[in-house]
């Protein structure tokens, strides 16, 4: 039965957020709020975890999930970027940006796309993540919060809590979010980055205009 913390946006409380981080080290699952959209979190180095977030998603292996990072430094101990894609992730970090990008040896394999063996990553700019990362201490392994036969991301804090009570540990209810996926860009394909899904994030802010 998931568990509904309600937790001050600006200023969460941090009992609240020890005991979320208690469920997701145990290997719980948990729906998250975020600066584009309410997500499913899991551990990173937990396989059963990580097959229950790909269950409770509706997704398979070819689908890409996200490691959220607390800042760039972090980011990069989880993939290969050079000076050119750095310049574009200072632009974008943090904020609702979401870069597929080949991933280190620190990446579980079969976390990774499976022939590609890239990763999403993304540093978010919404005060409870960043708590929570920081308080758990390593990346986030994340999916936007659609469940199997939505199209849209869910919302509302207490919805989620009633629809998915039987699959998730927790749910962290800072209010509503945007209600809108993350922009999307592919920087592993070449020199130039690769326009996925067109979600919150403005290109403009990155000085882009793809097609």
């Amino acid at each position: 039965m998931a568990q509904l913390f309600e937790v001050h946006p600006d200023n969460p409380q941090p009992r609240f957020l020890r005991q979320a981080a208690q469920m997701l080290q145990a290997g719980g699952l948990g729906a998250i709020p975020t600066d584009s959209s309410y997500a499913f979190v899991c551990r990173l180095d937990d396989k059963a975890a990580a097959e229950a977030l790909r269950r409770v998603r509706g997704v398979d292996e070819k689908h890409h999930l996200t490691l959220l990072c607390r800042d760039l430094s972090e980011l990069a101990n989880y993939a290969m970027v050079d000076n050119r894609q750095y310049r574009l992730l200072k632009l974008a970090t943090p904020g609702p940006y979401t870069f597929i990008l080949p991933a280190t040896k620190e990446v579980p394999r079969r976390l990774s796309h499976p022939s590609r063996r890239t990763i999403g990553l993304r540093v978010p700019d919404h005060r409870v993540t960043q708590d929570l990362l920081a308080l758990f201490g390593e990346p986030l392994l994340s999916t936007t919060l659609i469940p199997p036969g939505d199209s849209e991301p869910m919302n509302d804090a207490a919805q989620v809590c009633d629809r998915l009570d039987r699959q998730l540990q927790f749910v962290l209810d800072a209010g509503a979010c945007p209600a809108q996926p993350t922009t999307v860009l592919d920087l592993s394909q070449g020199d130039e980055p690769v326009l996925v899904r067109q979600g919150r994030g403005e290109l403009a802010r990155l000085g882009l205009q793809l097609d």
